[in-house]
């Protein structure tokens, strides 16, 4: 004790004891190991202030003025030419408009017209087309749905001006499962990417659920020309974290080429879960890797909800995984069977109806399946009383819809590119 006693009283045995302490201090107040390492070791990651969120509209109110005769003069480019349009210089990159954290309004989205009113630039199927730059990226927004209608109202509310402020031209397609069958993401996802390639050549397709909303709009809905995007890396669902590793869930993002070099997504998934994990196996047995963009700037909140009847949670899931390094090459774009019962293009986005089929594994829970009902061409923006019953070998017809009028009319139906299959 004596001999402690005077070791004690060491000056320096005494400073080596308090810079312990201030080290222990130090050490949780900058949340452990991780947070000590990220003062130590500076990070190239960017900083945003997500407690000062700007309005999801900000920037954008000088768009809606824009004119033709507005964008600048028109540039003769041969004979007969004085009425060409006028020739716009390329988007810059970054786009001006951005604004870094948006507020995510979760409560009671406003109606379709209401959220119509304020993109007046949007036009009929959800297209959009910078009207002042050249636009350097075309993208398809494929959103799985059924009967999500408030949600819906939410992310079109919301995500139209955050692609606008990016100055990319795209189009946001809805793929309706009719019927009363187990909801099959996946394969919904592969009739959105078939169809959407049939109007344009999209050079990026994004594969988006209807309950997500992206809080920053420096995280960019383009594509990575090399490998597959997993854009929804931080989601309030997850405290902001990636959850594991190959989690490929919620939204992410593919060019054609790699979709097809995957053969698209897997149709086996009826039921929740097991199908992202196996589009993340697709990718890296197709020798691609998944890319993502810095955890501050994948922010994304989820608009929280019961569970769907219809898609209670998939019992094959573990199963199917296994065999997905046996089953890909067969299993997917190739395979895929749908009839689409209905194409209608509304203001704010096309509406794609198809039934694809049902569960070949029905849950067998003591219960029988539940008894089909006639198909219905969904409109989500419409009452169940005004949808139309078709009966499902009825050719599709795309439709022009404006909810302001009464009057729909057919399209002059699919051009010969459409009859051809994707690649």
């Amino acid at each position: 004790m004596l001999c402690c006693g005077r070791a004690l009283d060491s000056p320096c045995t005494l400073a080596m004891l308090v810079g312990f302490q201030f080290a222990f201090v130090l050490y949780f107040s900058l949340g452990g190991f991780r947070g000590l390492v990220s003062v130590l070791v500076h990070s190239a990651d960017p900083e945003f202030d997500y407690s000062r969120p700007h309005d999801v509209y900000t920037n954008l109110s000088h768009l809606g003025a824009l004119v033709p005769h507005q964008m600048g003069p028109v540039i003769p480019t041969g004979a007969g030419a004085a009425g060409a349009a006028p020739q716009l210089k390329d988007c810059p990159v970054p786009s001006p408009l951005l604004v870094g954290p948006v507020a995510v309004r979760l409560m009671s989205a406003p109606s379709l017209e209401e959220i119509k009113d304020k993109n007046p630039l949007v036009t009929s199927g959800g297209h959009y087309t910078p009207p002042d730059c050249k636009p350097r990226h075309h993208t398809a927004i494929v959103v799985p749905y059924r009967n999500r209608q408030s949600h819906l109202r939410a992310l079109l509310y919301h995500l139209h001006p955050f692609l606008q402020r990016q100055q990319i031209h795209y189009s946001i397609y809805i793929v309706h499962q009719s019927g009363n069958s187990t909801f099959n993401r996946a394969k919904l996802l592969n009739v959105g990417v078939r169809e959407a390639l049939k109007d344009e050549d999209w050079s990026c397709i994004f594969l988006h659920d209807v309950d997500l909303l992206p809080e920053n709009d420096h995280n960019t809905y383009t594509c990575n020309p090399q490998h597959p995007t997993h854009l929804s890396v931080a989601m309030d669902k997850f405290r902001y974290r990636l959850p594991y590793p190959q989690y490929f869930g919620g939204v992410s993002a593919v060019t054609p080429n790699q979709y097809l070099k995957m053969n698209g997504f897997p149709n086996q998934y009826w039921g929740w879960g097991g199908e992202d994990d196996d589009i993340a196996a697709r990718i890296r047995l197709s020798g691609m890797k998944i890319v993502r963009p810095p955890v501050a700037i994948g922010h994304y909140k989820m608009i929280k909800h019961k569970g769907d009847q219809g898609n209670e949670q998939n019992p094959r899931r573990f199963d199917l995984l296994k065999r997905t390094r046996i089953n890909w090459r067969s299993d997917g774009l190739n395979s895929l069977k749908y009839s689409l019962l209905s194409k209608v293009l509304e203001p704010l986005y096309t509406n794609l109806s198809v039934n694809i089929g049902d569960d070949p594994h029905p849950l067998k829970n003591g219960t029988p399946p539940r008894k089909q009902t006639p198909y219905l061409v969904h409109h989500p923006d419409r009452t169940k009383d005004r949808a139309r019953q078709v009966a499902p070998t009825q050719p599709a017809k795309t439709v022009n819809h404006q909810w302001k009028t009464t009057n729909e009319t057919s399209g002059q139906g699919e051009k010969a590119g459409m009859k051809q299959e994707v690649g």
